[in-house]
């Protein structure tokens, strides 16, 4: 497994006494500094809103293709309940029916969650049924192109404070990106449990740590460190579905990670697959408690 190497840079001291004091910054330059920095400031929230639009695009592309398979499985099986007669056929025709209107129905609670939550406001929030919900959404793609998906979520997890809006579209997104990288088979891994830092005072969990593993493609150890940079992409351009190739995915999980507080690591192996290892804070005792 290649690990994405540690960003943080190492920084040593410069003694005093082996370097004069640096000279004084023209006031031209200071104000060079000034303007450069406000426009970097602009183009960072214009990527910003970008990846929103793109995260929210793939949502509302996702939850749209959802629904027509779900309404077309209603039609189909309305047609065959009036075409036979027999208890048989009906009775099929009837549950069937039943069942798809379910699904509409975890469709529909899905993004009235997302719905509630516009602000993007944080609150205790728990990702354990935000990992469901999403794969509600998720379900046929992952269906249609023959990825089996395992599920592995203790029990009893700790809220962690989040705007369930940006959880869910970093899920989306890992997902997605996890879908592309297998094209037609494979294993989709996701796991969420409770972690604790080395240094934690006492062996209650200080984090929620969400896993998202492929056996897919994996990336090379070269494009490693890369993968979060903006318009940066693998992809040559969007798949037969419509999703990816923007190079926006990957830097829009970076931007929520970072804006929740939370750390990823990400361990890839070219032909074996690639995970994706995230730990979020919990919740404040008394902000999970409100």
């Amino acid at each position: 497994m290649q690990k994405m190497p540690d960003s943080r840079a190492n920084v040593r001291p410069m003694n005093s006494n082996s370097a004069a004091a640096p000279a004084p910054i023209p006031e031209d330059a200071r104000e060079a500094n000034t303007t450069a920095d406000a426009q970097i400031q602009a183009m960072k929230e214009q990527i910003r809103h970008l990846q929103s639009l793109a995260s929210l695009g793939e949502l509302t592309g996702t939850a749209t293709h959802e629904f027509n398979n779900v309404l077309m499985t209603v039609i189909n099986y309305a047609k065959l309940g009036l075409r036979n007669q027999d208890t048989a056929s009906r009775d099929k025709a009837l549950t069937k029916i039943l069942e798809a209107s379910e699904r509409a129905a975890k469709i529909t609670n899905t993004i009235l969650a997302q719905a509630r939550n516009r602000t993007d406001a944080k609150e205790p929030t728990d990702l354990a049924a935000l990992v469901r919900d999403t794969l509600v959404l998720m379900q046929r793609e992952m269906q249609k192109y023959r990825i089996s998906v395992e599920l592995d979520i203790a029990d009893e997890l700790p809220m962690i404070s989040a705007s369930g809006n940006q959880i869910q579209r970093l899920l989306l997104n890992l997902m997605t990106n996890a879908r592309q990288a297998m094209g037609e088979g494979g294993t989709l891994l996701i796991r969420v449990i409770a972690s604790r830092t080395a240094d934690a005072p006492s062996a209650q969990p200080t984090h929620v740590e969400l896993t998202v593993r492929d056996s897919g493609s994996g990336i090379p150890e070269d494009v490693l460190p890369r993968i979060f940079d903006p318009y940066f992409s693998t992809k040559a351009g969007p798949d037969e579905s419509g999703k990816g190739g923007t190079g926006l995915g990957l830097a829009a999980c970076k931007d929520i990670i970072d804006e929740h507080g939370g750390r990823v690591r990400v361990e890839s192996s070219v032909g074996r697959g690639t995970a994706f290892v995230i730990s979020f804070p919990i919740a404040a005792a008394k902000q999970a408690a409100a």
